[in-house]
């Protein structure tokens, strides 16, 4: 068996070589689809990646932490407990998980009302813990005006320019949040403006405001509770991984209906949405590429067969079956198809590394903050390089080189050896 797969890798290379320029042009055509093929996948997997990491950090993480109702009611009643919380750091601090964790920042959100002399804007507040949430968010990053919320505040609120705007306020202005409590009351907080973001989202800067998560506390009389802990992994890729590990670890919680966990998938379903829309615009435009190219591959090897009748004709003739002419048709198609996968993988890997290893600069396309789905988008996109994409790759380039080499290898399998034998075409 092995003498005879080593016998048709042989002819199909010599087959190969002997019709140099038609095998060195579709090798080409390959080369060039794997290549470009690289350069969009690295470069789309950037480009999700920067989505994921600025939503991650604009919202509540890569791993959300929070009672099993609050997603869809966003109430406080629904909130963790602190046995809850604590359960839940414990489980972020095991081996396996930790080190796999960036950072993880306890949030109090509730949505509420914001009041001016000026009028009244509805709000989400977020109560936050303003060391840990300057390493988590990007907001702090955001400032326009004052300064972001620091360890001694109380009364002090963080606030998007377009809610500004709206409340006519200013820095050192006062405002008044309302919303309800822990007990079911309305409750009122006077906080004074200490510093203003702009993040380009309309939906994130007219709304959003942070105020130190102990006065979020105080005020709707939840102490030590948090309606959320987010959590930020050091890749998007981890996420999975991440979440079956914490869910194992508090199993116990899951169960009694304490806590869920949730991915950035199952807590942003619009990027999750945007996402693989962008995807599948990838994969269809990849795949209407490799379509022609598969043409192509059939066009060479279809060309090959018929051009060498006599010469499959005096293979059968001296003892090779039908089937066996089949796979030498169909091994030069995989030969040729595996030789310049590899090649083209590389190439496309060092060109796209080469001139865009500092990131594709879309600057040129728009001068302000561009951003879809409450998501920041940065116009230097940075490529990604994954193994998982080049096996893919690799993979799917074999196959078309296959699927290519099927009906020339049947015509072969048709050739009359006596017909053949007569003349050669």
């Amino acid at each position: 068996m092995i003498t005879r797969a080593t016998t048709l890798v042989r002819l199909a290379l010599r087959n190969l070589r002997r019709y140099l320029r038609r095998s060195l042009l579709t090798a080409a055509a390959m080369i060039v689809g794997g290549g470009l093929m690289i350069f969009s996948l690295s470069i789309g997997d950037g480009t999700h990646e920067q989505w994921i990491e600025s939503g991650a950090r604009l919202g509540s993480g890569h791993i959300t932490i929070q009672a099993p109702g609050f997603q869809a009611t966003r109430k406080i009643d629904d909130r963790l407990s602190v046995s809850a919380r604590s359960a839940a750091e414990a489980a972020l601090r095991q081996p396996g998980i930790a080190e796999h964790v960036v950072t993880s920042v306890p949030q109090l959100a509730i949505g509420g009302l914001a009041s001016s002399p000026s009028g009244a804007r509805p709000a989400q507040i977020v109560g936050v813990d303003p060391v840990a949430e300057a390493e988590f968010s990007i907001l702090d990053d955001k400032q326009t005006e004052g300064r972001y919320l620091e360890p001694d505040d109380r009364l002090a609120a963080y606030v998007g320019a377009g809610l500004l705007e709206g409340l006519d306020l200013r820095i050192g202005s006062r405002l008044v949040l309302t919303a309800q409590d822990a007990d079911g009351e309305i409750a009122d907080q006077l906080v004074r403006v200490v510093g203003v973001f702009s993040t380009g989202v309309p939906e994130v800067d007219q709304a959003l405001i942070h105020i130190p998560l102990a006065t979020a506390g105080s005020w709707l009389r939840s102490g030590d509770d948090v309606t959320t802990i987010a959590v930020l992994a050091d890749n998007s890729r981890a996420v999975n991984r991440l979440s079956r590990s914490l869910r194992r670890q508090l199993a116990d919680e899951i169960d009694t209906g304490r806590l869920t966990v949730l991915t950035w998938r199952e807590a942003s379903p619009e990027l999750d949405a945007v996402v693989r829309i962008d995807d599948l615009g990838n994969y269809v435009w990849q795949g209407i590429m490799f379509g022609i190219i598969a043409l192509t591959i059939v066009n060479t090897v279809l060309m090959s067969v018929m051009y060498r009748k006599r010469e499959f004709g005096l293979l059968q003739a001296l003892g090779f079956t039908p089937r066996q002419t089949g796979g030498l048709v169909i091994t030069e198609g995989l030969t040729l198809t595996a030789l310049s996968g590899f090649v083209g993988v590389a190439l496309g890997v060092f060109l796209t590394w080469f001139f865009f290893r500092d990131g594709l600069d879309f600057s040129f396309a728009w001068d302000e903050d561009w951003s879809f789905s409450g998501v920041v988008l940065d116009p230097i996109i940075l490529p990604l390089f994954s193994v998982r994409r080049f096996v893919q790759v690799l993979v799917f380039i074999l196959f078309i080189g296959s699927v290519a080499s099927l009906y020339p290898a049947y015509r072969a399998t048709r050739i009359d050896v006596a017909e053949s034998m007569k003349f050669e075409r």
